[in-house]
C-alpha cells in the first residue's frame, strides 16, 4: 500500500442494486459462472447511515472470480436488493445516458463464452466486435444486460496483450 494515506491503494468491488435478489445471485451465478462468496442481511444502523436511507433493510450477495482471489477484499461485485426503503424502479437507462455505468470482465475465448450466453437467453447490446482503436486494438468486446438492465462488458484482448498479461487465448482454425 502506498505510504501516503490520502492514495487509493486498490478497487475493494463494485456494487449494484438489483430488484430480486434470488434471481440475480441464480444469474450471475449458474450464467456468467461467478463464484458466490457470502450472503447476508443487513438490518442495522450502520448501513442505514451508510447508505444514507433510514428505513432501509438490505439483502446483500457477494461473488468473485472463481480461481482470481481480490487483493483487498473477500470478493469483486455486491449486489443489493433494498428489502426496506426501496426507491422506485429505474427507467432502464441507456449506456450513452449520465449514470449508467458498466462492469467489464477479461475472458479468453469471447466467441465461446457469447455462444454459452446466447444459449442461456442473455440480452446483448452487441455481439463481439473487434476493437479497431485505442488501448485495446485487435481485441474483441461486447455489451450485455442482466436481468435488471445492468450494462456488462466482456473484453478478450489482443494477442500480443493476453500472452504478457499470461491468458491463454482459444487457437485459431
Amino acid at each position: 500500500m502506498n505510504a501516503d494515506t490520502g492514495m487509493f491503494a486498490d478497487v475493494l468491488h463494485v456494487g449494484f442494486t438489483v430488484t430480486d435478489i434470488e434471481r440475480s445471485v441464480d444469474w450471475y451465478g449458474r450464467v456468467l459462472g461467478l463464484e458466490l462468496i457470502h450472503r447476508q442481511r443487513s438490518d442495522n444502523e450502520y448501513t442505514r447511515t451508510l447508505v444514507g436511507v433510514s428505513d432501509a433493510v438490505l439483502e446483500v450477495a457477494q461473488f468473485a472470480l472463481p480461481g482470481s482471489p481480490p487483493r483487498f477484499s473477500t470478493h469483486v461485485l455486491e449486489l443489493i436488493q433494498y428489502v426496506e426503503g426501496p426507491g422506485e424502479h429505474a427507467v432502464e437507462l441507456g449506456v450513452n445516458q449520465a449514470g449508467t455505468a458498466h462492469l467489464g470482465f477479461v475472458v479468453a475465448d469471447i466467441h465461446t463464452k457469447c455462444r454459452q450466453l446466447l444459449a442461456e437467453g442473455v440480452d446483448f447490446v452487441n455481439l463481439p466486435v473487434l476493437v479497431t482503436e485505442g488501448a485495446n486494438v485487435g481485441g474483441y468486446a461486447c455489451y450485455l444486460r442482466d436481468p435488471d438492465g445492468i450494462v456488462l462488458e466482456l473484453m478478450q484482448f489482443a494477442p500480443e496483450r493476453a500472452q504478457r498479461l499470461g491468458i491463454a487465448l482459444p487457437q485459431s482454425p
